[in-house]
């Protein structure tokens, strides 16, 4: 018997340690893969997952959003027993529900929220390693924090972003709130916006870094984005593993 297809909308956490990134890669093992393999077991033929976002290699998710269609006639509460039965441990499936035809995991998200997690102190806990970046030295949490709200709005973040190695629309997006928080020797990044650029995340936290050691003003944040200057050696980059895909909004 042929059922009519349904769209599923799953919420996915993974750790994304031992992954190149949620896509799909011909060298590389993605999360977005090891999803379709599973899915192709249970439907009995060929299903493409479409993911909210292309989380970077190292980079973890907590609410990552992903739709695809099933023909099998398999309820949402089965179907996220019987992925997370197959899934690797560092991949869950947390909820699973039908979605209205037009939905799209990435085109119809209104935005996303990342949140990056930075251990500082003399020493680094190892049970931490795989999802705190580590700075052992000092930083200033009210300048970070100054500086992340020159991020807030709308901005062409061109300057803070690396290179897709594919065409975009454009560069501007909108950052609703971006604060840095602190409780001992944890901070706590944590981002919204519309939607992000390639490594664009990662890149404001690396410069936040920065003015929390005292390489770069808090203004200077305001004076790089004015500039609407080409990406330069003042923007690092922060490593991927304290990064998680926090939530996506519809």
């Amino acid at each position: 018997m042929n059922f009519k297809p349904r769209r599923f909308k799953t919420v996915i956490a993974y750790d994304g340690t031992s992954f190149s990134g949620w896509q799909y890669q011909d060298n590389a093992l993605g999360i977005q893969q090891v999803v379709e393999e599973v899915l192709e077991y249970l439907e009995g033929g060929k299903v493409r997952v479409y993911g909210s976002s292309r989380t970077d290699a190292g980079v973890h998710a907590k609410g990552f959003v992903a739709h695809f269609e099933l023909t099998k006639p398999i309820p949402p509460k089965n179907l996220v027993r019987a992925m997370n039965a197959r899934l690797p441990e560092s991949v869950r499936v947390l909820s699973a529900a039908y979605a209205k035809p037009g939905f799209d995991a990435r085109l119809s998200a209104k935005g996303k929220e990342y949140r990056y997690f930075l251990y500082q102190a003399p020493i680094m806990p190892p049970h931490l390693v795989p999802y705190w970046t580590y700075c052992h030295r000092e930083l200033d949490a009210e300048a970070m924090a100054k500086a992340a709200e020159y991020f807030v709005g709308r901005h062409d973040f061109a300057p803070f972003a690396a290179n897709p190695h594919r065409t975009l629309e454009t560069t501007v997006r909108n950052i609703y709130s971006f604060t840095v928080k602190r409780r001992g020797p944890r901070y706590v990044f944590t981002v919204r916006g519309d939607g992000f650029l390639y490594k664009q995340v990662r890149s404001m936290v690396g410069f936040l870094i920065s003015v929390g050691k005292g390489n770069e003003k808090p203004e200077a944040v305001k004076e790089i984005l004015e500039a609407n200057a080409p990406r330069t050696a003042r923007v690092e980059t922060a490593p991927s593993r304290g990064l998680f895909l926090w939530k996506v909004f519809y």
